[in-house]
């Protein structure tokens, strides 16, 4: 099963460097996480990601929101956080938001989460339970240049 986890880890970090350019693929959720289990994942991803970003005072986030339950409680974890988001797009003259892609999915009973920015992708596989789902593998950080 460790095998099996660090595999699906490459190939998710290998996935994102078949980019043609730089920009990130902001991919939506294609699983059926929901209630304390996303909340969980959310909630850790949001705070792996604010210890990688830098400050939530100088940081705006850009992010594809597709109202998936993942997506909208991410964004609540990071605005716990402080961090500030576009909205609709609107970036004004002086603002070089990040941007920010994710993904969710599962797989044996696990979900493995992965969140990016151009500079950074930290991923991260769950064990579901039945009140939420707790982190099953070490957060994985790659430091793009």
């Amino acid at each position: 099963m460790g095998k099996l986890m660090l595999a699906l880890i490459a190939a998710a970090f290998l996935a994102g460097c078949q980019t043609a350019d730089d920009a990130l693929n902001t991919g939506t959720t294609q699983t059926t996480v929901t209630g304390p289990a996303v909340s969980a994942v959310a909630g850790d991803m949001a705070g792996r990601l604010a210890e990688q970003i830098g400050s939530a005072e100088t940081t705006t986030i850009k992010m594809k929101n597709d109202q998936s339950e993942f997506v909208t409680t991410l964004e609540a974890s990071l605005k716990r956080w402080g961090y500030t988001f576009v909205a609709d797009n609107k970036i004004g003259k002086d603002m070089k938001p990040v941007e920010l892609a994710y993904a969710i999915d599962t797989i044996d009973g696990q979900v493995l989460a992965w969140v990016a920015t151009p500079s950074i992708a930290i991923s991260r596989a769950y064990r579901l339970r039945a009140d939420g789902a707790t982190p099953e593998s070490p957060l994985s950080v790659m430091q793009r240049n």
